[in-house]
């Protein structure tokens, strides 16, 4: 059909950089003069490119690229500076905090601890060629969580670096929305107050079952999109994304 042949030569144009991050596309009637074709296959040809995140429109104005967002899977767990450098970018990373503490109610409910029992947060922002992208809430039992008093947290991967040490990730629950950027996240993300970031709540149990960690991740969103299998389904056949009240 002639939009797929219209879209697929302007995603190309973007790929090959010819249509950068905040130019305008061609407008309609340019391109329909281009194309020597109706409006319709071109209204088409953008909507589909407007779906894939390519281009961005807005009422009354052009048409126009959108800037680069980097996809990450959510409905399987890949650490962070592994996936950064799997999609050609420099991971980085800024602790802000790891401190030794007693579980409040909330983060013994999340752990499946009891109140007051000892816990270790971690606050620590991640970056993408040194640009603010994510700001890790971490809160892990003390067993594990001791281990990272140990190590550089700004040039490893806590993911891998336990999993060495014996507690590797074998099954984590997540839940995706969307929150307003509080203090902390606007000062380090540099969003401003108010700005709607995505968050992800992950639950970590290691091979016993035990739940060892507990996190809030929230990421930029005009520079992260996460993306879930089409299946939706996990090999045991539960939904990856559920309704909420089911």
């Amino acid at each position: 059909m002639l939009y797929i042949q219209i879209a697929e030569d302007l995603r190309e144009r973007i790929s090959r950089g010819e249509l950068a991050p905040g130019d305008n596309v061609p407008s309609e009637g340019e391109l329909a003069e281009l194309w020597q074709t109706s409006r319709g296959p071109i209204r088409n040809a953008l909507a589909a490119l407007r779906n894939e995140g390519l281009i961005e429109t807005r009422r009354g104005r052009p048409a126009r690229v959108a800037e680069r967002r980097s996809q990450q899977p959510a409905d399987v767990s890949v650490p962070f500076t592994r996936w950064a450098r799997d999609i050609g970018t420099t991971p980085g990373a800024q602790t802000q905090e790891v401190s030794l503490r007693k579980a409040d109610e909330e983060k013994a409910l999340a752990l499946g601890i009891t109140v007051g029992d000892p816990i270790v947060d971690v606050v620590r922002l991640r970056l993408l060629d040194g640009r603010p992208t994510m700001l890790e809430r971490l809160t892990f039992i003390e067993e594990v969580g001791r281990l990272l008093f140990d190590v550089d947290l700004d040039t490893v991967s806590i993911t891998e670096y336990l999993d060495e040490r014996g507690f590797g990730y074998t099954d984590i629950d997540h839940e995706i929305d969307a929150v307003a950027a509080g203090e902390l996240d606007s000062r380090l993300l540099d969003v401003e107050p108010g700005t709607p970031i995505l968050r992800l709540h992950r639950v970590t149990r290691g091979a016993d079952g035990r739940i060892f960690e507990a996190s809030d991740d929230r990421y930029r969103s005009d520079i992260i999109r996460f993306t879930v299998s089409a299946s939706g389904r996990a090999r045991e056949g539960n939904h990856f994304i559920r309704s909420f009240g089911s």
